[in-house]
């Protein structure tokens, strides 16, 4: 897939992706796939938050207002796991058009 979102572009979670609690973080099922994926903490506080469309630049500031983490590695931990989820088919990429 390919992965050039600006901040503005929302990411949501599909439909395909079933999630319970496992340990510390979910578990998610790729009902088309049937693969699992495993999300810890962080991971899982992102999940709840993709399950309506969300601007990627608010996805960074939720994760910084709750974690203690500097803003550039918060950018691309949490870029690189929104590229993971969806290239897994678990979540989508809408384009936002400038306005």
């Amino acid at each position: 897939m390919n992965w050039n979102p600006s901040d503005h572009d929302r990411v949501s979670a599909t439909k395909e992706a079933v999630a319970c609690e496992f340990g510390n973080g979910l578990a998610l099922l790729n009902l088309k796939s049937n693969i699992y994926y495993s999300l810890n903490g962080v991971g899982t506080f992102i999940w709840e938050l993709i399950q309506e469309p969300k601007p990627i630049v608010e996805i960074r500031r939720a994760v910084l207002a709750r974690y203690d983490v500097d803003a550039e590695r918060c950018k691309t931990d949490v870029d690189a796991l929104l590229k993971g989820l969806a290239d897994s088919g678990l979540a989508r990429l809408h384009h936002e058009e400038p306005v």
